[in-house]
């Protein structure tokens, strides 16, 4: 058995600190027992010094307790220490005591400094750091006010750039969770981080797009618009402007290939719909022919939107001719014509009728040209000077 550690205090008095054990005499004679010992003895021996120097080993982790370790962990630390100490401890090492306070403390040391960081950070830096908010607190005691950065780099011996390092390293010692909870209210502190907008990247295409959709005819914006943005169906357009469905889905489709164009390219490409004068969504060219006729180049769509201005040119060209002549319209440039133009050319063909002028049409591309038969314009069609009228 080992001899049952002294307790230093006077003889008959109750100690006024905890009692110190005096485990030099005891580990020195665990030493000699041991190494006279068999195996199982040995092992015996070992048990009872770890357990006689257990209290110190306590006494040493508590030093350190108060951080975000909790005790039971450095308790722990502590305990294997010992366990090492008591292993390798021989008598030529000198006092026991001594031995067994260095080797504890560095394992408590080596524990606190390899994990109690959040971040890993290599040892220099770790000393570092700890050496930096060492001298910017003895600056502040010692010139009553916060040091500078040169002033703590010239104390520490760093340059400025190695204490944002310091610093820097410090900030990582203990991580703040995110949902650490911030005032009085349920927000939490990643409630408050940033995070990267991803319509920052669509910025460009998006002032691109809204220059050229304003860039486009009245109507084909309105169109985008109502579609794009409103999100009104093709049907209830094609209601709002007097167009069927079918060329609302032709029109929207153009002007879609278009914007895609202009975004995809460094030019702003011919806008769809748009000749002659900036602003115009057709032309009108009268161009007087030998033999009394006058031809009438139309280009551009014949719409709601323009039949008005349609009508009132035709009138005038037609109205303005004797009896006998002759005004043809040439519709090769016409890639639409809706019902409000097929009744501008109606009303223009009777009115020349009605004067002994002669209307015609030519140059009707197959589409227009189906349009203008089902609408009953086949005597405009017609290739001669004779009158004609329209049937129901």
């Amino acid at each position: 058995m080992l001899p049952t550690p002294r307790v230093s205090g006077p003889t008959g008095t109750r100690p006024s600190r905890a009692p110190r054990e005096d485990l030099d005499a005891v580990a020195e004679h665990y030493a000699h027992e041991r190494d006279a010992a068999g195996d199982v003895r040995a092992g015996r021996l070992r048990e009872q010094m770890i357990s006689a120097a257990l209290p110190m080993a306590d006494r040493l982790a508590r030093r350190y307790r108060g951080g975000t370790e909790p005790l039971a962990d450095l308790e722990q630390v502590a305990r294997l220490g010992l366990v090492k100490v008591v292993d390798r401890y021989h008598p030529e090492r000198g006092s026991f005591t001594a031995y067994a306070v260095m080797c504890i403390v560095g394992e408590l040391k080596r524990h606190l400094r390899d994990r109690t960081w959040a971040v890993h950070v290599p040892r220099p830096m770790q000393e570092q750091s700890r050496a930096v908010i060492r001298h910017e607190t003895d600056l502040t005691g010692e010139l009553g006010r916060q040091p500078t950065d040169t002033e703590t780099a010239r104390r520490a011996g760093l340059t400025a750039a190695g204490v944002d390092r310091a610093r820097v390293t410090a900030a990582g010692h203990r991580s703040l969770s995110l949902d650490t909870p911030v005032g009085d209210g349920d927000a939490s502190f990643g409630d408050l981080l940033g995070a990267t907008d991803s319509a920052l990247e669509k910025v460009a295409d998006s002032v691109t797009l809204a220059g050229l959709i304003a860039a486009l005819p009245e109507r084909d914006r309105r169109l985008v618009v109502a579609s794009f943005y409103g999100g009104r169906s093709q049907s209830d357009i094609a209601a709002e402007f007097g167009i069927s469905q079918m060329q609302v889905s032709r029109l929207l489709a153009r002007t879609v290939a278009w914007l895609r164009e202009g975004l995809l390219t460094d030019r702003v490409p011919p806008v769809p719909g748009r000749s002659g004068r900036e602003g115009d969504t057709f032309a009108i060219t009268v161009t007087p022919s030998a033999g009394g006729r006058i031809e009438v180049r139309i280009r551009g769509e014949v719409d709601r939107d323009n039949a008005g201005r349609l009508r009132t040119a035709l009138l005038d060209v037609v109205c303005g001719q004797p009896a006998g002549l002759r005004v043809v319209l040439q519709l090769g440039e016409v890639p639409l014509l809706d019902a409000a133009g097929v009744r501008v050319l109606r009303a223009v063909y009777e009115s020349g009728r009605a004067r002994g002028v002669t209307v015609t049409a030519t140059g009707l591309s197959p589409v227009i040209h189906r349009i203008a038969t089902v609408c009953g314009l086949t005597p405009m069609l017609a290739d001669d000077s004779g009158p004609a009228s329209f049937t129901s």
